[in-house]
């Protein structure tokens, strides 16, 4: 079986974007966050909101959609996102 990768894609909101996870994908219930508090239970989510500028989550079965503060730029937290799933599935 080939390693998991992320492909990240775009959404309508420019403050959102998808990590789309080829190559894995345990159905799951979908679940979704507005801050760390109510992520407490799920170790993804912990993780990901641990990333300053993360301000949202939807996690559905191979996909991640985050949503970050407008002040942040995609291009200082992609490649810390992309590793925290990464990482996520490793454990």
């Amino acid at each position: 079986m080939s390693e998991p990768t992320v492909t990240v894609v775009g959404t309508p909101n420019p403050h959102a974007a998808k990590f789309v996870l080829d190559g894995c994908g345990s159905p799951q219930e979908s679940r979704s966050y507005f801050d760390a508090a109510s992520a407490s239970e799920d170790p993804l989510a912990s993780r990901l909101f641990g990333i300053s500028g993360v301000r949202a989550l939807l996690i559905v079965d191979n996909f991640v959609t985050v949503t970050k503060a407008e002040e942040i730029e995609w291009s200082e937290i992609v490649e810390q996102v992309t590793t925290a799933i990464l990482s996520e599935l490793e454990d």
